[in-house]
């Protein structure tokens, strides 16, 4: 049977790392660090390009819309709250980035906060409850149909160099 979650809990493996890597930064600031706009930047082009670009468009428009086809194979549907989450991941990032342009450094660092935090409990959620659920419940023709939609639109979103830099920025 055909994993259709495995590539998806890996490149939360690589938000998480990044996450991590914030959360870090944040503490430094907290502590009366100097603020660090590159970071701050490389930062929001990570989570637009690859959390949000890649791997949360991936979710939206190929694992749930299959998971919705399945909806009576569904003991629940988690599907509306994670969209919420994603929106509201949307809605931090784009406040850290005015916080940013304004040199408001508690508004990043709650911003930045506000996001990790987050992204922790969703990815959890996401892990733990959604993926098995997405797995129960297609069959082997729509894991490979996902697959298969994963593949395109991996090629269509960024190239393999992209995500190589993106995967291993803030790498220790």
């Amino acid at each position: 049977m055909k994993n259709v979650t495995e590539q998806l809990t890996a490149e939360h493996r690589n938000i998480l790392r990044v996450i991590d890597e914030v959360l870090e930064e944040c503490q430094r600031l907290e502590c009366g660090g100097t603020l660090n706009p590159e970071f701050i930047e490389h930062t929001i082009d990570f989570i637009r390009n690859y959390a949000d670009r890649y791997h949360h468009a991936k979710e939206e428009k190929i694992l749930f819309e299959a998971m919705l086809e399945n909806q009576d194979c569904l003991h629940c549907n988690p599907i509306p709250v994670m969209l919420h989450e994603h929106e509201e991941s949307r809605s931090f990032v784009r406040n850290m980035e005015k916080a940013l342009q304004e040199k408001d450094v508690p508004a990043v660092i709650a911003n930045a906060h506000n996001y990790c935090r987050l992204l922790q409990g969703h990815i959890y959620k996401e892990d733990h409850i959604l993926y098995p659920m997405a797995e129960e419940a297609l069959d082997d023709s729509q894991k490979e149909t996902v697959l298969q939609r994963y593949r395109e639109a991996d090629s269509k979103t960024l190239t393999v160099e992209t995500v190589k830099g993106y995967e291993t920025l803030f790498a220790n």
